[in-house]
Formats: structure tokens, sequence, C-alpha cells
């Protein structure tokens, strides 16, 4: 009996050995699809220096990118406490359990089972217990790769929900930053405000003055009021602003509506001195969305060999070994039994007909492959869109910054000009007060160009595929 027991149990190894070594993968081994990309990013193409450089501004840290230290204690703490950030965490969680799940089908499952009963017999007034415990186990040999082709599955919807935990961290950081250097731009133009309203009363004052000293006229007065009341205007819809702003800072912080922190001002912030976008094809392997949609046509690939699998016989090995043990008092003899059984087969199944579900399957796979396939290449190209724009962005943002630099300084020449000639007595006060509104604009969209430099600057960062390195 020991010797059949041996011998069955080399044949078992020996059969599910070859299953594991001979059986093959139905369906298509996966390749990246080839894609065609430019051979440089459109904005750079008239700049053969920048497109050399292999080093690309998406390769430095996001620490080292945004250097205010409130910036990125923000950032510290949006990594830790957002929630969109935490979802995202689980779904990984939730992933990584779904491959344990499917490799366990390339294993041998086996249960126990175990009963016990007792009784007495009227025959014999004797009592008996017997406790019987079985043992069945079934391996499914996996000849045509079913089982592989959906752990690779798995395996790659893992890998994906990985990367789309990175893109999370991407637009986590974008977003702190985008929203924080807003919130410096409205600081910065309520700054400008309350010194153009500070400036302005002082104006209606001596306007006042002037007018009891009869070298001004009730116009002027009301002229240089209706800059104040302008300027006064603004603020509380500024403060709003401001305060909707820390809201939704705050929010991305995982935190209640409260004050944020400011740490260096917009105009003291620094700019770096070059930002190189490195080669085109870099962006594939940088970015986490291009990596994300190339595990879904992983997953989708293997998914048509699960389905082609289907056709094939499932061939499965099954065994099972017991033994019952009992006591009776009836017979002194037969105090104890011990009754040991084994047993071991193999079953086969193969659809014949199934009304085309099968056939159905494949084609449902391999349309979804198709989308993911299609969804892949449209990721790449809408990644070169989003380089493409953000560097035409920041370097046309940054001239309009300049320029209006340069309109800022010439109004506040024309202002201090028109001042003296009004004082002598040379021109009107109607010419003071147009240049002090057109100064006074002409702040506030310095102010707004500043915030919009700084915000292409992100976007740029993150349209390269930079910030989520932790």
């Amino acid at each position: 009996m020991n010797a059949e027991k041996m011998n069955a149990g080399k044949l078992l190894i020996v059969i599910v050995g070859s299953a594991m070594l001979v059986g093959c993968m139905v369906g298509p081994k996966y390749h990246r699809p080839a894609v065609q990309t430019p051979a440089s990013y459109r904005d750079l193409a008239n700049n053969p220096q920048l497109q050399t450089q292999t080093a690309s501004y998406a390769d430095l840290p996001w620490w080292q990118v945004f250097q205010d230290p409130k910036l990125q204690e923000l950032i510290r703490t949006a990594l830790k406490q957002n929630y969109d950030l935490q979802i995202a965490t689980e779904r990984i969680n939730a992933a990584r359990a779904q491959v344990a799940v499917t490799r366990s089908s390339l294993f041998p499952q086996v249960s126990g089972n175990g009963n016990f009963s007792g009784g007495k017999e009227n025959t014999f007034q004797s009592k008996y217990n017997f406790l019987t415990l079985t043992a069945d186990a079934a391996f499914q040999l996996d000849f045509f790769g079913k089982l592989r082709r959906a752990n690779e599955a798995a395996r790659a919807q893992l890998l994906a929900t990985e990367d789309a935990r990175q893109v999370v961290v991407l637009t986590l950081v974008s977003d702190v930053a985008s929203d924080y250097f807003t919130l410096l731009q409205l600081d910065l133009q309520l700054q400008i405000t309350r010194e153009t309203v500070n400036t302005q009363t002082d104006s209606v004052k001596l306007t006042n003055l002037r007018l009891d000293h009869g070298v001004a006229t009730k116009l002027d007065v009301l002229q240089a009021q209706q800059v104040l009341d302008t300027a006064n205007a603004q603020i509380p819809d500024l403060e709003r602003q401001i305060a909707q702003e820390e809201d939704a800072i705050s929010i991305l912080l995982g935190n209640y509506p409260q004050d944020v922190s400011r740490g260096i001002p917009l105009v003291e912030q620094t700019l770096p001195p070059e930002v190189p976008a490195g080669l085109p094809s870099s962006i594939i392997e940088r970015r986490p969305d291009i990596r994300e949609a190339e595990q879904i046509l992983i997953a989708a690939n293997a998914d048509i060999g699960v389905a082609k699998a289907q056709f094939f016989p499932q061939i499965s090995l099954t065994g099972g070994a017991g033994g019952s043990f009992g006591r009776s008092s009836a017979f002194s003899s037969l105090m104890t039994t011990q009754l040991g059984t084994w047993s071991y087969g193999a079953q086969v199944s193969q659809p014949i007909f199934t009304g085309g579900a099968l056939k159905g399957n494949l084609h449902l796979a391999e349309s979804e492959h198709r989308q993911t396939l299609i969804a892949y290449r449209q990721a790449i190209q809408q990644a070169f869109g989003d380089v493409s724009d953000a560097l035409i962005g920041y370097e046309k943002l940054h001239q309009v910054r300049t320029r209006q630099q340069d309109s800022v300084a010439d109004l506040q020449e024309t202002v201090r000009i028109s001042t003296l000639r009004y004082k002598g007595g040379t021109t009107t006060y109607l010419e003071v007060l147009d240049g002090q509104r057109s100064l006074y604009g002409a702040e506030l969209t310095l102010a707004a160009a500043r915030g919009d430099e700084y915000r292409s600057l992100v976007q740029l960062y993150k349209a390269l595929g930079g910030g989520w390195q932790q």
C-alpha cells in the first residue's frame, strides 16, 4: 500500500512538472507598440542647443524646483494628508490583493473536512463516537496559459495603479504650487491696491487744500475721488479671492478651510536661468500617465490570451485522503477502528457548443485591446501637446512680464512728470489722474503677469513629467 502511494505521488509530480514545462501560453506576446514621435519639441525646433540637451528640467525633484520653504512645507503636508492620494494608495493595496487572489490559482487548492457523530444503539445498549477526517486537493494544469495570462493581467493592473498614484502626486504637487503662486499674486495685487488707496487719499486731501486756496476746481476733487473709490472697491473683492484661494489650498492639504502661511513674496521668487526640456523620447518613460496607459495595454493584451485559452480543454488533477476513527462500548474487541482511504484522478472539460459565447468573449477582449492601444497613443500625443503648450506659454508669458515691467516704469515716470507739471501750473489735474489710473491698472496687470509666469513654469514642470519623485 505504501509503495502504491509513493508511486502515485511521483506520478503526480511528473505530470505537474511536465505541464509547467511544456505548457504554452496562447495569445499574443506583448511588445511595446511603435509610436512615431516628433524629433524635437515644436518650440525648440529653431534652437539646436536646447534640442541636443539630454537633461530635463523635470529630472529635478520638486523641492529643488520650488525653493520657497513655505511652499515646500505645504507640498509635504499635501503628500501626507491629501485624500485623493490616500484613495490612490488604497487602490494599489486593492490591486496587490487582487494579484494574490489571481496568483493563487497557479497552486494546488487543498481543503480539509471533519465530521463527528455519536449516539446510543438500543439493540446493544451501547454508546459510540465516530470522527471522520478527509482532505481534498485539486490542481488545474495550465497547459494553454489561461491562469498565467490572468496573472500577467493582474500584475499589469497593479503597476497601472502605481502609475496612477504617481499621476495623482504629479497633479497634487502642481496644483499646490499653482494655487500658492496665485495666492501670492493676489497678495501683491492687494498690496498695490492698498498703496494706491493711501496715495489717492493724500491726493484727495491735497486737491481739497488747493481748492480752498483757489488753485483747483471742484471737478479736480471729484476726479481724484473717483480714482480713490475705484481702488477702494477692489479691496473687498481681492480679499474674497484670497480667502477662497486659501480654502482651495487647505482642501488640497487635507485640512478644513483655514489661513495659509506665506513665504517669499512673489516679486522675490527666483526663476531658473533655463528650463531644458530634454529629449522627446524621454517623455514616454517619465510621464506616469503614459506608463499607466501602457500597463493597461499590457493587461488588455494578456486578457486576449485568457479569452483564447477558453477554447482549449481545461485539465485538473484531483486527490483525496481520509480516515474514520470510532469507539463503541458494545464489543471490547472493537473499541477503536481506523479506516484510511485515498484516491486520485484527472478531469478534462472541453467546450463543445456555447452559442457563440467564447468567440464573443474573444472579440470583446480584442476590441478592448484596440481601445487601450488607441488610448496609449493618444496619451503620448497629448503629452507632446502639453509640453509644446507649456514651452510656448513659459517663453511668451516671460516676455509679457518683462514688457509689462517696462510699461509700469514708463507710467511711473509719466505720473511723476505730470504731477510736477500740475504743481507748476502748466497742465490740468486731469492729466495727473489719467496717469495714475493707467499706472494702477498697469501695476495690477504686472502682478497678474508675474503670477502667470510662475504658473506656466509649474505647468511646464508637470508637462515634462516631473514632480512625483519622493
